[in-house]
């Protein structure tokens, strides 16, 4: 287990948490924009659109079987070491995906090589894209209190907000003449250096203390069963349930938008603005939520879990009811607030279910509910989505509606505590300040 020390816990001012921050928002806002171009692509090398859902499944199976690997390897390896091979791998991907993107629009490949090299990338995505989270997770539960890391986790996963805004609004202006719809992918590459660096030159690397486990087993050993685990079982049935409602939701936005706009004679590639404006308006959604509402109303997981299944509930029921472009992105935006909600609530109830020994395991295991969302479910979407335009969206109602009533429910869902029985979080004589060099080196 770890302890924290009281002087070093990690606040939002702090320039590690906003160096982790930084981690967080360049990986969404890259998978982001890729996402807002991507239907566009497809369309152009005139591929079905299942067949490019298919394109991010296979980095999500990729993503799901990485991330136990990811979480173990942060508590023998350190989390700085683990987030910069993330990020390595996130700047080799998006920067293969792009070259692979170019060569097939400029004709140089053929589109079915092109798009066998862009599933490559995103399989490098996959098995790498998982880790700089997870570390960065597990960085900010080490130095935090069970009664700090609602609010911490919540500042965090605001980081993935931020990028879901930057991600989809930047992309258009990277669509240059010369490069094309590929640009942002280089773009972004460019930027993930970038932040590569900075966490290379300036995260603190020491690491806190590790009081060894109750069971005497190694940190790994004791999380390998721990999705069997009634403390966390319930975290991740609802985090499966509402995920896989949002990975259908962006999944479809694209190839919804490009159809409704393509009723007014709007071009595929013309409509691309439109679609990162609306991941826009669900970005600023998610980030009134994390910024705005979490914060002022102090809310706790519980809370949170209910809240957001029931709001991207209504979201997805507004999704059917006012159709077009503007019942698209208002039913998109609160959709995402829902999100908004519901990820910190089932991120930090799981984090405070279990004991410090235990933070890498479930780090790990709450990312790989991310790369389970994206299996099925997009694919699933996109099909729906061809058979019946409101089919996708009521699939995802029934879902939310269970996910709802598993809050009320689940005995660990219903009656989570603040600070678990058993946990002992004072600080120790022999803590180091997490600032200063650990088992890692001071690098």
């Amino acid at each position: 287990m770890s302890r924290p020390d009281a002087q070093a816990s990690l606040g939002a001012r702090s320039p590690a948490f906003q160096i982790l921050f930084a981690v967080s928002l360049i990986a969404a806002a890259g998978n982001m924009g890729l996402q807002s171009v991507l239907p566009a692509i497809g369309r152009e090398f005139g591929l079905a659109d299942t067949l490019v859902a298919a394109a991010f499944a296979i980095s999500a199976l990729m993503w799901t079987l990485a991330s136990p690997f990811w979480a173990r390897l942060s508590d023998s390896l350190g989390r700085k070491r683990v987030i910069m091979i993330g990020l390595g791998g996130f700047v080799v991907s998006m920067a293969g995906f792009g070259l692979a993107a170019t060569s097939g629009l400029e004709g140089w490949l053929g589109v079915g090589v092109a798009f066998g090299l862009m599933a490559l990338a995103r399989t490098v995505y996959g098995v790498f894209g998982s880790a700089a989270p997870i570390a960065s997770q597990a960085y900010v539960a080490d130095r935090t209190s069970p009664a700090d890391r609602t609010q911490a986790m919540s500042l965090l996963a605001s980081a993935q907000g931020l990028g879901t805004v930057a991600g989809p609004v930047l992309a258009p202006f990277f669509v240059l003449p010369l490069i094309g719809l590929a640009g942002p992918m280089y773009a972004f590459a460019a930027l993930g250096a970038v932040v590569l660096v900075l966490v290379w030159k300036r995260l603190p690397s020491g690491e806190v203390v590790r009081i060894p486990s109750p069971s005497g087993k190694p940190d790994h050993a004791v999380g390998r069963g721990l999705w069997k685990d009634r403390r966390v079982r319930d975290f991740l049935i609802y985090g499966l349930l509402v995920t896989g409602t949002q990975a259908v939701n962006i999944s479809v936005l694209g190839f919804h938008i490009i159809d409704e706009m393509g009723r007014t004679g709007t071009s595929v590639s013309a409509a691309q603005p439109f679609i990162g404006l609306a991941m826009f308006a669900g970005a600023l959604g998610t980030l009134m939520v994390q910024w705005g509402l979490i914060p002022l109303l102090k809310l706790q997981p519980r809370a949170l879990m209910r809240w957001g299944a029931a709001i991207a509930l209504i979201g997805n029921l507004m999704s059917v009811i006012a159709p077009g472009y503007f019942g698209a992105v208002v039913g998109y935006a609160v959709i995402s607030m829902g999100i908004g909600f519901a990820r910190p609530g089932f991120t930090a109830g799981s984090s405070l279910a279990v004991n410090d020994h235990e933070q890498g395991s479930v780090a790990g295991l709450m990312m790989s509910v991310a790369g389970l969302s994206f299996l099925g479910p997009p694919v699933i979407g996109v099909a729906l989505y061809q058979l019946a335009i409101p089919a996708p969206f009521l699939a995802n109602g029934l879902l939310l509606a269970i996910a709802f009533i598993v809050c009320f429910t689940s005995p660990q869902l219903r009656s989570l505590a603040l600070d678990p029985v058993g946990r002992d979080d004072s600080p120790s004589p022999e803590t180091p300040p997490a600032s200063q060099p650990g088992p890692e080196g001071n690098r």
